[in-house]
């Protein structure tokens, strides 16, 4: 299949208390993806919810208290009925949560995974760059021990093209989608969380040149709200989109609760323009032995090695600053 719709499903954040609002949270889930299918039809394949849709994020909890509230078990039972709602409403969905892992006690990670109609998970990503969060490069040697780079950068070849995942503010990480794309990775998942602005934001702006730089579609789902923090609840608020793989916004979604973020994707042309020599196949005119040597010159952010907390966490950052400015 080379052509398919793709929806960036802007859904309302509510911030979570208990293990029954987040349950709540995978129901309502599962109604939105159903009317998205009913009115969009069976063209359907990919539906991308925003980043922690399910839970939103930390607000002054600690590590061992957030992993508890709403961190949720890859074969655990949030899991498996996001994966019935994929079989059911026959769509790759793709769903970012905080989760745990069993080789990992005490830590938890923020993970984007995607569900095949099959109900397999057929990626799961754990965020690698992020501020406040633990990710898999604070327990570097030992993540590689246990999944090795494929499940660093992981790549679905499916039915509808090769998808990976890009989390949130990671979008202003070129090395990232890059990393991808040389994978293979024609579809960009972007679930996010940011900003919402009638203007061009850092992270739309990046998420076209991601597009362009890579020959690759990005779908970006934003937040349709947020709720239950003391945060104003329309900061996040709007701007998902689907961008093509020239960096054209196919469709982009007003506030609110919506659908209308939603767009044919071709990967036909997207693999012409790949394969045609010229100035604009940027991807086939990267010198990575050449950025290898350089960025090995650089040390900039090192492994935490632990189990960070925000504070330790805002140190590494502080470090990080003073060897690059120092």
């Amino acid at each position: 299949m080379t052509a398919f719709t793709a929806l960036a499903l802007q859904m309302e954040t509510r911030a979570i208390t208990t293990r029954d609002d987040l349950r709540a949270a995978v129901d309502r889930v599962g109604v939105r993806v159903a009317g998205s299918k009913a009115w969009l039809g069976p063209e359907l394949r990919l539906v991308v919810l925003p980043e922690y849709v399910l839970t939103g994020f930390p607000m002054g909890q600690g590590p061992a208290q957030w992993r508890e509230r709403a961190a949720l078990d890859p074969d655990g039972p949030e899991y498996r009925a996001l994966a019935t709602v994929a079989a059911d409403q026959d769509v790759f969905l793709c769903v970012n949560a905080y989760e745990r892992d069993d080789h990992f006690p005490g830590l938890h990670f923020q993970a984007t995974v995607i569900l095949a109609p099959s109900g397999e998970a057929v990626l799961r990503y754990r965020r690698l760059h992020s501020l406040f969060s633990p990710t898999p490069y604070d327990v570097w040697e030992r993540y590689l021990e246990i999944y090795g780079i494929d499940g660093v950068l992981p790549v679905a070849r499916t039915e509808i093209g090769n998808l990976a995942a890009v989390a949130s503010e990671e979008i202003l990480v070129p090395e990232l989608a890059r990393a991808l794309a040389l994978r293979g990775a024609e579809v960009l998942c972007n679930p996010t969380s940011e900003a919402s602005s009638p203007a061009l934001t850092p992270k739309a702006v990046a998420r076209r040149a991601r597009a362009v730089e890579n020959l690759a579609c990005v779908v970006s789902a934003n937040s349709g709200g947020l709720r239950g923090i003391a945060i104003p609840g329309d900061s996040t608020n709007g701007g998902s989109e689907v961008i093509d793989h020239e960096g054209r916004a196919l469709a982009q979604a007003g506030p609110g609760e919506t659908l209308v973020a939603a767009a044919e994707l071709d990967l036909s042309a997207l693999r012409r323009a790949r394969r045609r020599p010229g100035l604009a196949n940027l991807l086939s005119r990267v010198k990575t032995g050449l950025w290898a040597e350089e960025y090995g010159r650089h040390d900039v952010e090192r492994p935490a090695n632990g189990v960070p907390d925000r504070a330790a966490l805002l140190a590494r950052q502080a470090e990080a600053i003073s060897r690059l400015h120092g």
